[in-house]
């Protein structure tokens, strides 16, 4: 763990100079590129990432400036955003295409690859052109995406052993979650590992999918009084009910999520629900703590309503983008096609796809290294699935979002009710 915070201390202090970087020409046409991505420390593709960019350095003489970030959150999109505004945004870089990229499409800060193929026809030529994500501003494409994602429930397989609990499965309902968590408490287990101060949109996503259908997820409010804003209300009081119960950590509504995710590897916590990103951090730090990561499964979340356990949250949300200002730099244009070509080829892709969902034309290139069996559950469960739907997250105006998320602290403790966070939220997106 001291590896770890060092770690995170040194990214602390690179991301506090790297607004002031500036990307430029080297010697014998070289060139620099600032590349932004969302692989933190914390995400088990980091090393993919970097083993990538390495390579593309190695062969073509240019310098990548990886400017990391210690975690992807709010906080993250919204400094982003506040670059482009300034006039500090990178070459490259990694983002989500929904809402949080209204702006910087609006403003003509990114270049759409209808526009990059007039130029370079075989950009992004090995990808499903059906799954690269659209943009909701202009439903152009504009990132070409490595990986796609599902959230799912990460699950302590020991904990449910000491609580006499089967691991859930493909017909886990919302009632029976709730029995097993009260079994959980009682055994002096926390059942769900969350920051809802930092990380609590999972969980928002899925309360509000179960109180909605395949077709209205994919649909925002247009008032409190809808009928979709009657199934948000209603997942914002199920967060609500959860915390009542005492199902969340004591510290939920300070505590991070580093500390909250630690939990479910300490055996302290019994239910962790995250993203397929987060199964590369399981198996890297069960392997620095000494932890055996066959302990773990994940599994689907409990359903209610007409949601089936098996439809899930997934798809594709973000890519690599080109920025019109390096676009327009005629020393950086072509590097800028080269390094995002060097990051989506089969190969490298098939390095961040095994576990998780992929545009490839051709598929994923299997690794041939045995499974463990958090992996193996991992496979079992994307191909278990019976729909995926985007998260609807993704659909809000940023600062809305940001709003409404900080509020669910408010929410549970009956600071506010859900009713007042979402009309806030909703006013927040005229």
């Amino acid at each position: 763990m001291k590896k770890l915070y060092l770690a995170m201390a040194v990214i602390i202090a690179f991301n506090s100079l790297a607004g002031c970087s500036k990307t430029e020409t080297i010697p014998d046409g070289k060139v620099e590129l600032t590349v932004v991505t969302p692989f933190s420390i914390s995400d088990g593709n980091r090393m993919n990432f970097v083993n990538a960019y390495k390579a593309y350095e190695e062969a073509s003489g240019n310098t990548i400036i990886d400017v990391e970030t210690s975690g992807v959150d709010e906080g993250w999109k919204l400094n982003i955003l506040e670059d482009f505004r300034n006039g500090n945004e990178p070459d490259v870089i990694n983002f989500y295409i929904g809402a949080d990229a209204d702006e910087l499409i609006e403003n003509n800060k990114l270049v759409s690859i209808s526009d990059i193929r007039k130029e370079f026809p075989d950009y992004a030529s090995n990808m499903k052109e059906s799954l690269m994500p659209v943009s909701t501003y202009d439903g152009r494409q504009y990132a070409v995406a490595v990986m796609g994602y599902w959230e799912g429930l990460f699950v302590n397989k020991k904990v449910l052993e000491d609580c006499g609990i089967a691991i859930p499965g493909a017909d886990y309902t919302w009632d029976q979650f709730l029995a097993d968590c009260r079994i959980i408490r009682d055994k002096g287990y926390t059942p769900i590992a969350c920051s809802l101060a930092q990380i609590p949109h999972y969980w928002f996503e899925y309360c509000v999918f179960n109180n909605g259908t395949v077709a209205s997820h994919t649909k925002i409010p247009a008032d409190t009084g809808d009928e979709i804003g009657q199934k948000w209300i209603a997942g914002l009081n199920d967060i609500k009910m959860l915390y009542k119960e005492g199902f969340f950590p004591e510290n939920t509504k300070e505590v991070n999520d580093d500390i909250t995710s630690l939990m479910i590897l300490e055996d302290k916590a019994a239910f962790l629900l995250d993203g397929s990103w987060k199964v590369g951090w399981f198996q890297d730090n069960a392997k620095d703590m000494g932890v055996d990561i066959d302990n773990f499964t994940v599994t689907y979340f409990p359903s209610k309503g007409i949601r089936k356990p098996t439809d899930a949250i997934g798809g594709f949300s973000m890519g690599y983008c080109i920025t019109k200002k390096a676009w327009d730099d005629p020393t950086k244009r072509k590097a800028c096609v080269d390094f995002v070509t060097a990051m989506t080829t089969d190969e490298v892709t098939s390095t961040f796809g095994e576990l998780t969902v992929t545009a490839l034309k051709n598929g994923v290139i299997p690794s041939g290294k045995e499974l463990d069996m958090l992996a193996v559950s991992t496979i079992a469960m994307t191909k278990g699935c019976t729909a995926m739907v985007p998260a609807t997250q993704d659909l809000l105006k940023p600062a809305a979002r940001e709003a409404l998320f900080m509020d669910i602290s408010n929410i549970v403790t009956g600071k506010t009710t859900a009713e007042k966070s979402l009309e806030d939220c909703l006013a927040m997106m005229q």
